[in-house]
């Protein structure tokens, strides 16, 4: 019984990181390819190939290929892409001024 329950749970993982890596590809073919150079990060063919070959991986049951896929998509969502909304104007911006800092205005310390 609980390697039945740890079998679901590597499945549910796998399902996840499947998840994951979808998610990732996604992001990056609906990117410009102009974003990619502005942001300074490698090119948009770059990283369809390795979100592509994240995805593929994740069908097959191999652990170690699918941890590698998941690094790949883990660096694409936290470092690639946020640059490429900044660069693309997709940034969190809510009408505020240029000077606004994360907790209002920024007045120079007066």
């Amino acid at each position: 019984m609980l390697l039945e329950g740890f079998g679901t749970l590597l499945w549910l993982l796998s399902l996840a990181m499947l998840a994951m890596a979808v998610v990732a590809f996604f992001f990056a073919v609906t990117a410009r390819e102009d974003a990619y150079r502005a942001a300074d990060k490698k090119t948009k063919p770059f990283w369809l190939i390795i979100l592509g070959l994240a995805v593929v991986v994740n069908l097959l049951p191999l652990l170690f290929l699918q941890i590698a896929g998941l690094i790949a998509s883990i660096v694409f969502m936290v470092d690639v892409r946020p640059a490429l909304k900044q660069v693309s104007g997709g940034g969190p911006r809510r009408g505020g001024s240029s000077s606004d800092g994360p907790y209002g205005p920024y007045n120079g310390g007066r």
